[in-house]
């Protein structure tokens, strides 16, 4: 990463904000990981849990202008894109900006108003601009929405359809704190004042150069076919009856790629792709109605998904070439090729051995969590083959 030098200031914001948000420090990852893959949140949880808090606590810490717009059934499109006023003295329209026009956008329970409006919101989000009687605007950047919707009581709701849900890099919750987290908060006081100490650790400028940077970062075929084929997978599987669209591809590429370079890496892993894989996929797919018959969910049908496709095969090709390696040095030093080659041979093994009792306890805990599903004899029969 010698080439790379705003991720440490990336690390450091979240560490700003980790002092904030106790015990959320894997959803404040995948949210900065979503802003520098250049993408939208969308945190679906109840109210109370600190969503509002979240977003004014990365608007400081990322120094970004910030709005917030609590959408009810009467919000319309032009509180969010902006109007032309026309005043009488000079015989002028002037534009009056919206909501839509800063770094960081809030939109409030995005699910309580209509769809017109959230159809203009989520435009604005695709486009990175906004068009109001004719003339078109762009909009700031960087340019992010972090959307929050209550999944319980849905009377007066509208729902996000599936075209539109796409459009979010991915979607999240905060949940509960856990106790001691929640006995810090009560010591700190209000949920509101907490963010008053949050200091700014990364420029509007800096943000925009992670973000390239992040970009940037070098990804090998076999990540690429990787990839894809977890998105055929989605697409074949008969529990899914909508898999992922080639922008969710796109959306799980960029995200591999920035949790890569958070980790401080300059290229990216197969464990970058898993690490983001449900909070990006999840709410782009839909449960078929056998599925749901059966009572499988959303998260154990791609945690069945992603055991089935292997991981690229790269590690094997290194394992082979630290053996020429080994054997070479060990013959100039002791003139012995072959005992080289034993001794690489042994050292080989047993990595191999460590990594496949790591996979079993992996497949042991995958059964154990799949003895609660309803199964049918083809699926039963395919656990078991891939478990011998």
């Amino acid at each position: 990463m010698d080439n790379f030098f705003m991720y440490k200031k990336a690390v450091r914001a979240m560490d700003e904000i980790n002092r904030v948000m106790e015990g959320k420090g894997h959803t404040v990852h995948q949210i900065m990981t979503a802003i520098l893959a250049g993408g939208h949140i969308l945190i679906e949880d109840i109210p109370g849990v600190g969503k509002t808090t979240l977003a004014l606590a990365f608007s400081k810490v990322l120094g970004l202008d910030y709005q917030r717009i609590q959408f009810t059934p009467d919000i319309m499109p032009t509180d969010i894109a902006g109007f032309s006023i026309y005043h009488q003295g000079s015989e002028e329209f002037e534009f009056k900006e919206g909501a839509a026009m800063t770094n960081l956008l809030l939109a409030d329970e995005i699910n309580r108003t209509s769809p017109k409006t959230q159809s203009a919101l989520l435009e604005a989000m695709e486009e990175g601009q906004i068009t109001v009687d004719g003339i078109t605007r762009d909009l700031p950047d960087p340019y992010i929405v972090i959307a929050t919707q209550n999944p319980f009581g849905s009377i007066g709701t509208h729902s996000l359809p599936e075209s539109q849900l796409d459009r979010f890099m991915i979607r999240t919750s905060l949940g509960y704190p856990d106790m001691e987290s929640e006995i810090k908060m009560l010591a700190q006081g209000s949920v509101d004042m907490t963010t008053s100490g949050i200091e700014e650790q990364i420029s509007v400028e800096e943000l925009r150069k992670a973000r390239e940077e992040a970009a940037r970062l070098f990804v090998h075929e076999d990540i690429l076919r990787y990839i894809v084929e977890i998105a055929n997978e989605t697409r074949r599987s008969r529990d899914l009856e909508l898999g992922i669209s080639p922008r969710g591809t796109i959306a799980l590429l960029s995200m591999a790629k920035a949790n890569a370079y958070l980790e401080g890496r300059d290229y990216v892993i197969p464990q970058d792709v898993k690490d983001v894989f449900f909070e990006t996929i999840e709410h782009r797919v839909i449960r078929s109605k056998e599925a749901k018959v059966q009572r499988k969910t959303k998260e154990e049908i791609l945690k069945a998904i992603l055991y089935k496709i292997p991981l690229p095969k790269g590690n094997q090709i290194k394992m082979y070439f630290f053996v020429i390696i080994f054997a070479l040095i060990y013959w100039i030093i002791y003139g012995n090729f072959i005992g080289g080659c034993l001794m690489a041979s042994l050292f080989v093994v047993l990595a191999y051995s460590v990594c496949r009792c790591q996979s079993e306890q992996k497949q042991m805990i995958l059964t154990i969590e799949m003895d609660s599903l309803v199964l049918t004899e083809g699926d039963e029969a395919e656990i078991r083959l891939r478990i011998h």
